[in-house]
């Protein structure tokens, strides 16, 4: 087995130097997505010395298997489905509108929590680096990417410490550029490939974006 990450802030800290050939641009904008993708973002906004804010993503889990995505949501009422893992499970329309309603509810609440009366940052004609702890199906990321696009910005980067070989094709179909030091196979899961992967709590969220802001 290649070797883990120790945690997430490790992690950013391999991305960041994999990302270095973006250090110093003036127009560059890191969006992480909460929760586990803020932790990862920060050091890698720290050494590129750009902006970081946050891209709110959900993913749309089958019910009672809640780490297979069916699916992701994003603000501006972006939806990207698994079409494969809808069929595959028998996944019903009811079941799927659902799980939509929650997560949507819950995107909401996260805005509301994680960002206050702050204004999102405008991407328009900027370079976005979209960052997260690690790509399984793609799924979320790919609604981060399609959110992005249509806010115009003159180049999306998606950057993960770890990804499964099949995400990272799909992202590369997607993005302008994909930037991931590790790419296992067998992939297994995203938490495997760290040894420390206790959930990022929404409280950690909020202290790691309040203290980059205020620095700023």
């Amino acid at each position: 087995m290649k070797e883990r990450y120790r945690d997430r802030r490790a992690a950013g800290e391999a991305l960041a130097t994999a990302l270095d050939h973006y250090r110093g641009r003036d127009n560059l904008l890191i969006l992480a997505l909460p929760r586990g993708g803020v932790p990862v973002a920060a050091p890698v906004a720290e050494h590129l010395g750009a902006a970081l804010d946050l891209l709110l993503v959900r993913k749309l889990g089958v019910p009672r298997h809640e780490e297979l995505a069916m699916g992701a949501i994003a603000s501006g009422g972006v939806m990207v489905l698994n079409e494969d893992v809808i069929q595959s499970r028998r996944i019903g329309e009811a079941t799927l509108e659902a799980v939509l309603a929650r997560e949507r509810e819950e995107l909401g609440r996260r805005d509301r929590h994680y960002r206050g009366d702050r204004p999102e940052p405008d991407p328009a004609g900027r370079v976005v680096i979209v960052v997260d702890d690690g790509l399984a199906t793609g799924a979320t990321m790919r609604a981060a990417v399609s959110a992005l696009r249509q806010r115009r910005p003159a180049r999306v980067v998606v950057a993960v410490p770890v990804a499964s070989r099949e995400a990272e094709a799909v992202l590369l179909r997607e993005a302008d550029e994909v930037v991931c030091p590790l790419v296992p196979a067998p992939f297994f899961g995203v938490g495997d490939w760290y040894r420390n992967f206790i959930q990022t709590g929404d409280e950690e969220v909020r202290a790691l974006l309040a203290r980059y802001w205020e620095d700023r």
